[in-house]
C-alpha cells in the first residue's frame, strides 16, 4: 500500500499550501466577517491540514523512509524540506489556536456562545454532566489497560482518543500504569448544554471536557493522575498496482479497508503532556520528535463547525442567499434550441443543471443520457434522475472516477446502484482520472416540414459542460460556470470523448474542445505564444487566467515569455502559484493575485485578447502538471457574445478589482492589498449583490 512511483512534488507546492491556510486564517482575523464564519475559517484549516499530512506530508515522509539522502525537484535534500516544510507547519498551528484561543472564544463568550469548561461548574452543571456521561458516553466507551496482554493500539486514522495516567491496584492484582480510550465516531464532540442550566443563550461542552472530568469513573478503583487528548493522522493515499488492476473496483474496495490504519505521519497532542509521555506515545506511532504537535484546546478544531450549527444566531452568519433562477420558458430543450444557457454558481441556482436531468429521465424522446461523474455526495438527486432515466428504459452511460480521492467509497456505492438498474458504469482510463465535467442527453426529434419533403425524425445532442463538480452541496459554496447548449460543434466533440472514453483511446479530432491529456497543453501554450507574437509586432495582447494551481513548468516558462514580449498578464490563483511575478527583467508584465473569500473560488477561465476577439476557455483544469497530461480534463469555448462578457465581467473583471485581494510579490509571498480595509465590497459581494436585485450585465471589454 501507498507505495510511491512518481517523482516527488516541488517543494514550492508543499509551501504554496500553508501560505494559501495563511489567507484563510487571515479571515479568521478579519473583524470585518462574522463571527461564526470566522470560527468556520478555523475550522476549514484543520481540514486543509488534514488531507495536507493524509497525502502531501504522507508522500515526503514514505520518501524519507526508502531514501533519506534523495532529492525534491528543487535540489533540495528531502529530509532538510521535510524540517524546512514542518517549521512552517507548526508556526501555522501555533498561529491557528491563538486565534481560537484569545480572539474567537472571548468573542463568543461575549455574544452568549459559552463553552462551559469543568474548573466553572456550578453544582447543577456538574450534575448534569455527570448525567450525561454516564447515561450516553460509558456505553459507548471502551478503555482500554497497556500492558502485555494489552499492547498499545494502533488506534484509527483522525479518531479521538485519551492517554489516561493510573495509580492503584485493580482486583486482579495488576498495578497498570497508562490506558488509552478511543471515542467512538458516533459520540458526538460537540455537546449543547440545557439553557436553564447554562444560564447562557448557548452553552456548549466538548467531548474532551466530559472526558477528563469523568475518566475516572472508566476505571473504578483506581487513581488517576493525568488525561490527555491525542489524535494521530495517517497515511490516506491509495495505491493500486498497476499489475494487478484487472478490477479497479475490487482492488480499491481492499486498499479502503485498511486506508484508516496506514503509516502515522502525525501526532496532535495537549500542551500540558510530560515529555516522558509524549516520548512513549510518539514511539508507540513510530514517529519523530517533529512529527508532534502540541496544541492549547482540542485536537481537532474542525469538530467545532457544529457549533455554527447549533447557534441560531443569523447576525453572526453571512447573510442568506439564495441563488437566482434564470428565466426559462417552457421546456428546457425548445429553450436550448434558441440560445445557450450560462449558470454562475452560486450566485445562480443549480437547479437547472437538475431539471435537465430530471426533464430528459422521464422525458420520452429522449434515447440517451451519458455523464461523467467525479464528486456527488452520499445523497444525490443527479444520481437519482439517473437511476430513474435507467429504470424509465433510457440508454443510461455513467464514468464513475472511482479514485476521486475521499469519495471512492461513495463512488463505488454509486457505481453499484447504476448497474443494478442496467445504467452502462464505466471507470474511465488507467492511469488516467477522469475530471471533467460533462453531460449529454440525445433525443429523438421531428425536423420540420421542407416543401414537399415529409417531417424526418433526427437525433439532436444537448450538452452540459461545467467547470465544477456534479455536487448540489458544493454548487452552493464554490463559484463555478456551468454551459448547456446545442451547438453542433461542441455536442460533437462531447460525443466524441465520450466514445473515446468508453470504447478506444485513439487520438481524435476536436473543432471546439480542448482535451487532456491531448491537445490542452498545446492549445495553453499555442494561445500564449500567439499574444507574445502580437506584443512583438506592436500590438496589442493580454492574457487573463484564473486556476487554482499553477505549477506546470513549461506554461509557466511561456507566461514568462510573452512577460518578456510586453504581453500585460494578469493571474488569478487561489492556492499554489509556483510564477514569480514582478521580477525584473522576467516578468514584470505579470500580477498574480489570490481571492479568498465566501466562497471557494474554483472555476478555471482562460482569456486571450486574440486581436481584439477576445477569445474565452472555461475548464475543470488547472495549469498543473497532472491536469494537462495524467488527466482527462476539457476546455470549452464561450461563444455567445453576451454570455462571454459575463464570463469577463463576473469571473475576471470583479476580481481584478477586488480590494480584498491578496496580491503576490517578487520574492513569492504575499500582501493584501491596502485598500482592503476600507468599505469597498469585494468582487464576491459586488455578484451577491447583482442577483439579489434587478439589474442588467455591463459590457465591457478588459483592456489590452
Amino acid at each position: 500500500m501507498n507505495v510511491v512511483k512518481s517523482k516527488l512534488n516541488l517543494l514550492n507546492r508543499e509551501l504554496g499550501a500553508l501560505e494559501f491556510n495563511r489567507r484563510v486564517l487571515a479571515l479568521a482575523q478579519n473583524l470585518k466577517i462574522p463571527l461564526l464564519e470566522r470560527l468556520k475559517y478555523i475550522c476549514i484549516v484543520s481540514s486543509n491540514l488534514d488531507e495536507f499530512f493524509e497525502i502531501r506530508i504522507a508522500v515526503l515522509k514514505e520518501q524519507l523512509r526508502k531514501n533519506p539522502k534523495s532529492k525534491t525537484q528543487d535540489g533540495l535534500v528531502v529530509g532538510d524540506a521535510y524540517l524546512n516544510i514542518v517549521k512552517e507547519t507548526q508556526t501555522l498551528v501555533s498561529h491557528k489556536y491563538k486565534i481560537f484561543q484569545k480572539d474567537i472564544l472571548p468573542r463568543l463568550e461575549r455574544e452568549g456562545v459559552h463553552l462551559h469548561f469543568e474548573s466553572a461548574w456550578t453544582p447543577s452543571q456538574h450534575r448534569w454532566a455527570k448525567t450525561y456521561f454516564e447515561k450516553e458516553l460509558v456505553p459507548l466507551l471502551t478503555p482500554i489497560v497497556l500492558d502485555p496482554a494489552h499492547p498499545f493500539p494502533k488506534v484509527i486514522n483522525k479518531s479521538l482518543n485519551f492517554f489516561v495516567t493510573l495509580e492503584g491496584k485493580d482486583d486482579f492484582g495488576r498495578t497498570p500504569k497508562l490506558a488509552v480510550v478511543q471515542a467512538p465516531r458516533s459520540i458526538p464532540r460537540v455537546i449543547q448544554m440545557p439553557t436553564r442550566i447554562s444560564q447562557k443563550p448557548y452553552g456548549i461542552v466538548i467531548l474532551s471536557t466530559f472526558m477528563q472530568s469523568f475518566v475516572h469513573e472508566l476505571f473504578p478503583g483506581m487513581k488517576i493522575t493525568g488525561c490527555y487528548q491525542f489524535r494521530v493522522t495517517r497515511n490516506s493515499d491509495l495505491f493500486v498496482s498497476d499489475d494487478d488492476i484487472s478490477d479497479l473496483k475490487e482492488s480499491l474496495k481492499g486498499e479502503l479497508s485498511t486506508r484508516h490504519l496506514g503509516d502515522a505521519v502525525r501526532l496532535e497532542i495537549s500542551s500540558d503532556i510530560p515529555d516522558h509521555l509524549l516520548k512513549y506515545l510518539r514511539k508507540s506511532c513510530d514517529l519523530n520528535p517533529e512529527d508532534c504537535y502540541r496544541v492549547d484546546g482540542p485536537v481537532n478544531l474542525m469538530r467545532l463547525m457544529q457549533v455554527a450549527e447549533i447557534v441560531n444566531r443569523p447576525d453572526l452568519k453571512f447573510p442568506s442567499h439564495t441563488p437566482k433562477l434564470p428565466l426559462i420558458k417552457g421546456s428546457i430543450f425548445d429553450e436550448l434550441k434558441t440560445r445557450d444557457i450560462l449558470l454562475h454558481h452560486p450566485y445562480e441556482s443549480f437547479e437547472p443543471v437538475l431539471n435537465l436531468l430530471r426533464t430528459a429521465s422521464k422525458d420520452p424522446d429522449v434515447l440517451a443520457i451519458k455523464q461523467t461523474i467525479y464528486r456527488t455526495g452520499n445523497v444525490s438527486p443527479v444520481m437519482d434522475a439517473l437511476i430513474e432515466a435507467a429504470k424509465n428504459g433510457k440508454e443510461v452511460t455513467v464514468i464513475v472516477e472511482l479514485l476521486a480521492r475521499f469519495d471512492e467509497e461513495t463512488n463505488i456505492s454509486w457505481a453499484a446502484k447504476l448497474e443494478e438498474v442496467g445504467a452502462h458504469v464505466v471507470y474511465g482510463v488507467v492511469k488516467h482520472k477522469c475530471h471533467a465535467k460533462m453531460i449529454m442527453i440525445v433525443r429523438k426529434e421531428l425536423l420540420p416540414a421542407k416543401g414537399k419533403r415529409k417531417p424526418e425524425h433526427t437525433l439532436k445532442r444537448y450538452v452540459h459542460l461545467g467547470t465544477g463538480n456534479y455536487h448540489p452541496r458544493t454548487a452552493k459554496l464554490y463559484t463555478d460556470f456551468g454551459l448547456m447548449t446545442s451547438n453542433p460543434s461542441i455536442c460533437d466533440d462531447v460525443h466524441k470523448i465520450f466514445m473515446q472514453l468508453t470504447g478506444t483511446s485513439r487520438l481524435i479530432k476536436l473543432k471546439s474542445l480542448w482535451h487532456s491529456p491531448f491537445t490542452m497543453f498545446d492549445q495553453i501554450v499555442k494561445h500564449i505564444q500567439a499574444e507574445a507574437k502580437a506584443a512583438k509586432l506592436g500590438k496589442p495582447a493580454r492574457i487573463v487566467a484564473k486556476v487554482n494551481a499553477l505549477l506546470e513548468p513549461s506554461v509557466i516558462n511561456e507566461l514568462y515569455k510573452a512577460s518578456q514580449a510586453g504581453v500585460k498578464i494578469d493571474l488569478i490563483v487561489r492556492g499554489v502559484c509556483a510564477l514569480k511575478p514582478k521580477v525584473k527583467g522576467l516578468s514584470e508584465n505579470i500580477r498574480v493575485r489570490s481571492i479568498v473569500g465566501q466562497f471557494l473560488e474554483h472555476h478555471r477561465i482562460f482569456y486571450f485578447y486574440a486581436h481584439g476577439k477576445e477569445e474565452v476557455y472555461l475548464s475543470s483544469a488547472d495549469w498543473m502538471d497532472r491536469n494537462l497530461f495524467r488527466r482527462i480534463e476539457v476546455a470549452f469555448p464561450i461563444l455567445d457574445t453576451e454570455l462571454k462578457q459575463k464570463v469577463i465581467n463576473e469571473g475576471l473583471n470583479e476580481l481584478l478589482k477586488d480590494a480584498s485581494s491578496w496580491n503576490m510579490n517578487a520574492d513569492g509571498l504575499y500582501k493584501q492589498s491596502a485598500s482592503s480595509s476600507n468599505a469597498k465590497l469585494s468582487g464576491q459581494q459586488n455578484l451577491l449583490l447583482k442577483y439579489s436585485v434587478v439589474a442588467q450585465p455591463v459590457k465591457r471589454k478588459i483592456k489590452a
